[in-house]
């Protein structure tokens, strides 16, 4: 499961939005560079973190704060909600209602039973921008707040001796489908298609942590 990530804010190329929104790239290094390019970790009682991700109400493509895992009856979900398997939703379609993208520039796992992390990247740090599905939520104080999962799908070949799964990345070319298409199987089972065209650009390599320390090598 991805249950940490990294968004640095020095990204140049990126594989997040079809018609790149400079608003947003701009929303995002501002974000980066306040969250002192710390690892993002799911949200909870104690880590009130709120974490940037795209979503289209509208016509246009815009950042929203969101909790990290669901929120159910004013506390985290008791079950694992960080990550929703692709499988579940082709399954399921309904929970494809409401979707975002996570953008993030690595993400890390641990490879057992050597308990070694790694880092995964695109490239050499492009953004990109993983698959969520969204759902409203409120904390028992009355807050309410946008709260994501991200989609994990079966990792290709080259990866999944590190980790068997990976989050599902959506191309830059189906970004505008995944936040605006009727929600069914018809745009998991393409996004599932799209993303393996950029699995041979994803590579891993080992780290002494998931918190933004230099590689082992």
């Amino acid at each position: 499961m991805c249950a940490s990530y990294g968004l640095d804010p020095r990204f140049t190329d990126t594989e997040l939005l079809a018609a790149a929104d400079e608003a947003v790239l701009d929303g995002l290094r501002d974000w980066a560079e306040q969250n002192a390019r710390e690892t993002v970790r799911p949200t909870g009682k104690n880590l009130r973190n709120l974490n940037p991700i795209v979503v289209q109400p509208d016509s246009t493509p815009e950042l929203e704060p969101a909790w990290w895992g669901f929120l159910v009856g004013g506390e985290p979900a008791k079950f694992p909600s960080i990550n929703t398997r692709s499988e579940r939703l082709q399954d399921r379609p309904g929970g494809l209602k409401s979707r975002a993208l996570v953008p993030a520039t690595s993400w890390y796992e641990m490879k057992k039973p050597e308990r070694v992390w790694h880092e995964f990247v695109v490239d050499d740090g492009a953004l990109f921008g993983m698959a969520a599905v969204t759902q409203r939520g409120r904390t028992a104080d009355g807050q309410s707040f946008t709260c994501y999962s991200i989609v994990m799908r079966p990792a290709p070949e080259h990866l999944a001796g590190i980790h068997d799964r990976m989050p599902l990345l959506i191309p830059a070319s189906l970004s505008d489908d995944w936040l605006t298409a009727e929600p069914g199987r018809e745009i998991i089972d393409e996004a599932l298609a799209a993303a393996a065209a950029l699995d041979e650009r994803v590579r891993a390599a080992p780290r002494a942590d998931d918190k933004g320390a230099d590689r082992l090598f």
